[in-house]
């Protein structure tokens, strides 16, 4: 029987993988492909974790937000493109999507306003961007709600 990680500053397929009883050897056996040995260095950073390895632990533990984490911190690409989604609840989410979709209904007429030439102008740019901010808001909600369900609805 493995012992009791004390770190306190675990990642998230370390924490995954606790929550779920598991101990290296009972994940690594689940994975198939990655001993336990690599497991303990994916864990405690100390070597490059592959995409193919994040993908298996995310299915493994049920736990997509392990990919979002890999993309969000780690992979070059993602650390530029993809904003990290935390964990919420479905109440807090849907509460997000809605206000978010409230403020945007508000905007609505102005967004039209604003590009309906095609072209941005100096006056428009503020509110432009304000705009943007809502609907970068309710992309980070949608991906919260897409997380969510990958994770708890079959």
């Amino acid at each position: 029987m493995g012992r009791k990680s004390t770190k306190e500053n675990k990642r998230i397929v370390q924490i995954k993988r606790e929550e779920l009883g598991l101990t290296r050897e009972q994940a690594s056996e689940k994975l198939g492909f990655i001993s336990a040995d690599r497991l303990e260095k994916i864990e405690n950073g100390r070597v490059e974790v592959h995409p193919e390895e994040i993908l298996a632990m995310a299915e493994a533990y049920n736990c997509p937000n392990i990919c979002n984490n890999y993309c969000a911190n780690e992979c070059p690409i993602g650390k530029k493109y993809v904003p990290e989604v935390e964990e919420k609840a479905l109440s807090q989410i849907t509460l997000e999507v809605i206000n978010t979709l409230a403020n945007l209904n508000k905007q609505k007429d102005r967004l039209v306003e604003i590009t309906v030439d095609g072209q941005i102008t100096e006056e428009e740019e503020k509110d432009f961007k304000m705009i943007l901010d809502e609907l970068n808001s309710m992309s980070h909600s949608i991906s919260s709600m897409k997380l969510w369900i990958e994770e708890h609805v079959k």
